[in-house]
Formats: structure tokens, C-alpha cells, sequence
């Protein structure tokens, strides 16, 4: 957590990120309908903010982020995410319970044990014998049926995945995922599409272009395919389609 800001605070420049991810204009009432807080609670923590240098604050005027109180945000929300990640693919958490325990936990964690948390949610994700059933209990990690040697062997390998990922998903600052693996009831917003002819046609067609909002509804059990809420309209895309959307977290 900063030195020069509350978790409070931290809770009010996170949520102001959030809207202008959404609306671009943010007002002192959207963030008091957000976090529930009153309309005199969020003038105080403006004021503050703005004197912190983290916001361009005026009464009766839209709020905007200063380069400074951006960075800050996208800290307080990359720390959520991968937190709410550990919480979800480590301990089979729900992902519902896994936000809320993230938003209590995000505040008071260094960068360097929240770097950690990644790598291990990471590496339980991609190793053959981790994954969902790991985190749910049906697998148990003292199973005799592999070798030590086959172990090691695919430690290796999985770390050395897991290091590639973890430097293409920390893209200057922010948390960026292939659409195929954000999951129910997160969203995000779309920052490049990688697909080409007549599939990237297909995808901006849809409305799906840089910027896009979106809010992933259901993933099949196998994830395939993947539904979703854009501009108010229910999409659906298959498992493959939906990789080559990279998207960044919000």
C-alpha cells in the first residue's frame, strides 16, 4: 500500500478507474452510488486526493485521473486481480467470495508476496496435475501414480511457462488476459485482436473492437463457448475465436 494513501482512499481511486473505464465522465455521485457511501464522504476523499496530486478535482466538474493517481490505481487493481486469481484457481474459492476477500486483502500486501501469489496460482493452473480438480479437491498431491523424476521433469517446464505468461500478462503495469480465460461475471476491455481475414472481420463485427467493454456472462464446462454482455447485447464466441482477443482487465 502507499505510504501516502489510506485503503480507503486507495478503495476510492480504484473505483474511480473502474467508471472511466466505463463512462469515461466520472461525477461525485457515481462514485457514491458505487461504494455506497455518501455524497459528503466522497467530496472529503476528492479533496484529499486532488491535494495528493491523484486526481483533477473541481465541484460541479468531471473527474479525471492525473498520470500519477492512473498508476496508482492500476497498482490497487492488479493487486485485486491477482489476488482474487489465487483465491479462485489455488483454493477453489468462489469467484463472488474471492472479490470480496480480495478487497480486503489488496491494501496491506507487498508487490514482491503478490508477485509470488501469481507465480504459484500460475503454475497450479498450467501443471498437468493441478488445474480445477486440484483446487476443488479431487486430485490429491501426494498421488503415487507419477514418478518423482516425471515431477521434476514437468516442474521444470511449467515454470519456465509460467515465467513467459507472467511477463506478457504484467503489460505496462496492467493485467492482460486472452478473452478465453476471463471467467463469469468479470469484465474487461478489449486491447488488441490478434486474428486476421475473415475471423478478425467476424470479431469487429460483433462490435468487439480496442476499447470494447465487455462482461463475461457463462463459459461452457469445457469453455467452449464463451458467452458475454456487450453495448447491452448477449454475444456468444467459440473457445478458439475468443483467444485471439487480448483484453485487459478492469
Amino acid at each position: 500500500m502507499s505510504e501516502e494513501l489510506t485503503s480507503s482512499l486507495e478503495d476510492y481511486l480504484e473505483t474511480i478507474y473502474l467508471i472511466i473505464s466505463e463512462k469515461e465522465a466520472v461525477r461525485p455521485k457515481d462514485i457514491a452510488k458505487r461504494m455506497n457511501v455518501s455524497n459528503a464522504s466522497v467530496t472529503g476523499a476528492l479533496k484529499t486526493l486532488a491535494n495528493k496530486g491523484m486526481i483533477n478535482y473541481a465541484p460541479y466538474d468531471v473527474i479525471t485521473l492525473t498520470n500519477e493517481g492512473r498508476m496508482a490505481a492500476m497498482d490497487v487493481l492488479r493487486r485485486h486481480e491477482l489476488l482474487k486469481d489465487f483465491l479462485v484457481k489455488v483454493l477453489g474459492i468462489s469467484v463472488e467470495e474471492a472479490d470480496k476477500a480480495a478487497c480486503a486483502m489488496e491494501h496491506g500486501i507487498s508487490v514482491e508476496i503478490i508477485d509470488k501469489l501469481a507465480r504459484f496460482a500460475e503454475f497450479i493452473e498450467i501443471c498437468p496435475r493441478g488445474g480445477e480438480d486440484w483446487a476443488n479437491g479431487k486430485i490429491s498431491h501426494c498421488d503415487k501414480t507419477v514418478s518423482l523424476e516425471v515431477c521434476q521433469e514437468c516442474i521444470s517446464s511449467v515454470s519456465d511457462k509460467v515465467h513467459k505468461n507472467h511477463c506478457k500478462q504484467l503489460q505496462g503495469g496492467r493485467i492482460v488476459k486472452k478473452l478465453n480465460d476471463v471467467r463469469p461475471g468479470e469484465r474487461c476491455k478489449v486491447v488488441k485482436i490478434t486474428s486476421k481475414g475473415n475471423l478478425f472481420k467476424r470479431i469487429t463485427e460483433m462490435g468487439l473492437t480496442t476499447g470494447t467493454v465487455i462482461e463475461v456472462e457463462r463459459v461452457a464446462p469445457l469453455g467452449d463457448p464463451v458467452e458475454m454482455k456487450v453495448k447491452g447485447y448477449h454475444l456468444s464466441l467459440r473457445k478458439d475465436e475468443a483467444s485471439k482477443i487480448e483484453v485487459e482487465m478492469i
